[in-house]
């Protein structure tokens, strides 16, 4: 399985694309979330000046976020800058949006917007709707400002197999975030599938899961503060996530839910207050505060991080290749260096 590395944008990103490239990584994503972080776009287009060779990627923009004109001509930028490398997620916009207090795009709205990013990046003409005013547009003069030439990667961020279909009819790949079930994964790929085979598509995409990873010593605590720091992240948005869907939090352990409460208390804010993004999001996918170590609580640590001897994480990276993951994706938050090497040792031809 190829593997690849995610970040959130900030100054100086460039120096850590570039590192990855050297170690061998496929590929480094950048977050999209306004609020809580740098702009994607300026932060790949650095990287793009300072690789040759990695693909770059948007882990995943919305049709909440940009308009379409806009979006494709930030991709296409990026396009002219690194030929080819280019990788497009795109999503409801759930965490973007609930930073904003707002609610996620609609599935439909997603797939219209994807629709047209793919027309535009390939220099086709599109329908861009406002309201009830709907006209076409196209970029006018590509040759010297954009790439159009250039094939650009999209991807579908899907949790279900009703988003999955859709990447399917538009002939686009997979990614997703925390997802460690193969059973699911396996869920997702027959979805899509059926879906691109009705419509007539290729089969030939791939599948990203963005995760976090931590390898054991001997005899190392599997719940412990070193395994906390390099996965509290991902488990510390769940239950977010949590907050935010009353669904999901249904779904939770009563050790989970308790957790919730106590992020809540830590955060000075309660699930119906309608300014609690304000403080929900504080530290969104970074490093793990000391104060927050104690959120993670073991289920987590077994459901959001993939944990465990060497031997251990192969086997689960091979049930998810087996199920369709082509790329894992892991995102560095402590010492981001030092463990792109480690990652790069491990996992790496």
């Amino acid at each position: 399985m190829r593997t690849g590395i995610v970040m959130t944008a900030r100054p100086g990103l460039e120096r850590l694309a570039a590192r990855a490239e050297e170690l061998g990584f496929s590929s480094f994503w950048v977050y999209d979330t306004p609020m809580v972080h740098g702009d994607p776009f300026v932060s790949l287009a650095l990287c793009a000046e300072s690789t040759s060779r990695i693909r770059l990627g948007i882990g995943v923009t919305s049709p909440a976020l940009r308009s379409a004109p806009a979006a494709a001509a930030a991709l296409s930028s990026l396009n002219a800058l690194a030929p080819g490398r280019i990788i497009c997620g795109v999503g409801t916009g759930n965490t973007a949006r609930r930073t904003l207090g707002m609610r996620p795009a609609k599935t439909a709205e997603l797939e219209s917007f994807t629709a047209a990013l793919q027309d535009l990046t390939a220099g086709r003409e599109t329908a861009y709707r406002e309201g009830t005013r709907t006209r076409s547009v196209r970029f006018l003069h590509a040759g010297g400002y954009v790439n159009v030439e250039d094939p650009v990667e999209f991807v579908v961020a899907a949790f279900g197999p009703k988003v999955a279909a859709v990447a399917g009819r538009l002939g686009t790949g997979l990614i997703s975030f925390a997802l460690h079930a193969p059973a699911v994964w396996s869920a997702l790929g027959h979805a899509r599938r059926s879906a691109a085979q009705a419509a007539g598509n290729s089969e030939k995409t791939h599948a990203y899961l963005i995760s976090s990873l931590y390898v054991l010593a001997d005899g190392e605590d599997r719940y412990g503060d070193e395994v906390k720091d390099a996965m509290g992240h991902i488990a510390v948005s769940a239950l977010i996530l949590a907050v935010e869907n009353p669904a999901f939090r249904a779904s939770l352990t009563p050790e989970e839910a308790g957790a919730v409460d106590r992020l809540l208390q830590l955060r000075g804010t309660t699930a119906t207050d309608p300014d609690r993004h304000h403080t929900l999001y504080r530290n969104y996918l970074g490093r793990l505060t000391t104060e927050d170590r104690d959120l993670v609580v073991p289920s987590l640590v077994d459901t959001f991080g993939l944990v465990g001897t060497k031997d251990r994480i192969r086997q689960q990276i091979d049930a998810l290749e087996q199920s369709g993951v082509d790329e894992l994706v892991i995102q560095p938050v402590v010492d981001p260096e030092a463990e792109m090497a480690e990652l790069a040792r491990l996992l790496l031809p």
